[in-house]
């Protein structure tokens, strides 16, 4: 069991990190975001803070402890969030530039896998 608290910490917090640095830029509504979220990948101006922050309450959902029904609903909606950056910047970007987001998507499935056996439901894990 303590192996497994020890890779929940670490892939959670690798995790988290990355999805909180993706939010900031997106809540200060940066140049490079603007440019990005907007002309790239073709979405509105109203939408980049409001992924920032509803990331961000994501990463502080999955990162307190208890809250066990807010933790599966912050984790569905970051993988909500994950899949869709990925389908979007395969539509809109020719080449395998998605293929980065492979890696973000893997840490939140090992992290929600993790999590759910160190809280004791993995014969619940299908």
């Amino acid at each position: 069991m303590k192996k497994i608290k020890i890779a929940n910490a670490i892939v959670t917090g690798l995790f988290a990190a990355f999805m909180a640095f993706s939010s900031i830029p997106d809540i200060l509504c940066t140049a490079d975001a603007m440019t990005f979220m907007k002309v790239q990948l073709g979405y509105p101006t109203y939408f980049i803070p409001f992924i920032g922050v509803a990331k961000l309450l994501g990463v502080a959902a999955i990162l307190l402890p208890g809250y066990p029904r807010i933790k599966e609903w912050a984790y569905a909606g970051l993988m909500f969030d994950l899949i869709g950056a990925l389908y979007s910047v395969k539509m809109s970007q020719p080449g395998l530039g998605w293929l980065g987001m492979l890696l973000p998507l893997g840490f939140a499935v090992a992290s929600y896998v993790l999590y759910r056996k160190k809280a004791g439901f993995a014969a619940n894990i299908a």
